[in-house]
């Protein structure tokens, strides 16, 4: 399902337009110019001149999104032979399939800032970038279907809607038709939750169980604490907010709806602060969050092997549709 008002075209035209910094000036001149432009809240064209530091910056940025959303559908696809009916095999498959043109999509918009898809595989399939920690564990009930769909897709939203104002066009306009589909996964993982819940004391204890699980992976998500005023992705706006504005975002939504539904968040620390307007929270495990996003995770190597040998299982597909043509003899 598709917002009609998020179609507007991911790419931009050809033509750089009338920007001043795209004239033949002195670099330093060209410099600042376009950083006056990013950030009085302007957007930036592939087309446009810009410096390194803000290609590699975004490039970076996209590259372990579409990464993350390319490994993210591997937990997510072992159930869909294994949901219990055939209303939740089609409603996954289609989540899934959700997941992997996301991926496409922003390969897509990291193409246009030099780097081919094709390298980018690579570099995922070598280990030498990274994708999302909670991609690299596994899943071990049909409660974790619902509790990934529900509250880590919910994490990311979070972190994806403040992207929405991207300062780079393409990436801005690609989240655009990505929040619209994540905010339906995250229906559909709520639906699981409640089910379960409304289901027997087997049920109920399955999905708290994958909520104690998954929780500590989803406090880690967004990252440790970062001081705002040295982050170069916030200064040059490719996001718009900290680590910790968005753990706290994610933690005031949410942590309302866990607890209707009857469950118990394993952190006993975790409790509002009404003097700060902060929660408070046990310290999540940094050390292992270095660890698993290194690929040392419990599925890290097995999801990146599925990975490389479904690519060389279909290597000649590619072969065949991206060949010269061979001339008539």
């Amino acid at each position: 399902m598709t917002d009609p008002l998020a179609l507007d075209p991911i790419l931009a035209p050809t033509d750089p337009g009338a920007r001043p910094w795209n004239d033949d000036l002195p670099h330093d001149e060209r410099f600042e110019l376009f950083e006056s432009h990013v950030l009085a809240g302007g957007k930036i064209e592939p087309n446009d001149w810009m410096p390194d530091e803000y290609r590699t910056a975004v490039l970076r940025f996209v590259e372990m999104h579409a990464n993350s959303e390319l490994m993210g559908v591997l937990p997510e696809r072992e159930w869909i032979m294994r949901a219990p009916t055939l209303r939740r095999k089609l409603a996954l498959t289609a989540k899934v399939q959700d997941e992997v043109g996301h991926a496409q999509l922003l390969y897509r918009v990291a193409e246009d800032l030099g780097k081919p898809r094709e390298a980018m595989f690579d570099d995922l399939l070598a280990g030498k970038t990274k994708f999302h920690n909670v991609f690299h564990y596994p899943t071990k009930t049909w409660a974790d279907i619902g509790i990934i769909a529900w509250l880590v897709d919910a994490a990311a939203i979070v972190a994806q809607q403040a992207l929405r104002d991207s300062s780079y066009g393409p990436y801005a306009r690609t989240m655009q038709k990505i929040c619209w589909e994540e905010s339906v996964h995250i229906m559909h993982g709520r639906d699981v939750v409640v089910t379960l819940m409304t289901g027997t004391d087997t049920q109920r204890a399955m999905v708290q169980e994958a909520l104690d699980r998954w929780w500590g992976p989803l406090m880690q998500m967004h990252g440790p604490r970062s001081d705002r005023t040295k982050d170069r992705d916030l200064h040059w706006r490719i996001k718009a907010k900290t680590s910790e504005e968005l753990r706290q975002e994610f933690l005031t939504i949410y942590v309302p709806r866990i607890l209707e539904l009857g469950l118990v968040i394993p952190d006993r620390e975790l409790a509002f602060d009404e003097a700060t307007g902060e929660w408070r929270y046990a310290d999540p495990d940094w050390a292992e969050l270095r660890t698993v996003v290194t690929n040392h995770g419990p599925m890290s190597e097995e999801r990146l092997e599925f990975r490389r040998l479904n690519r060389a299982a279909t290597a000649w597909v590619r072969d065949a549709i991206l060949s010269e043509p061979r001339s008539a003899a």
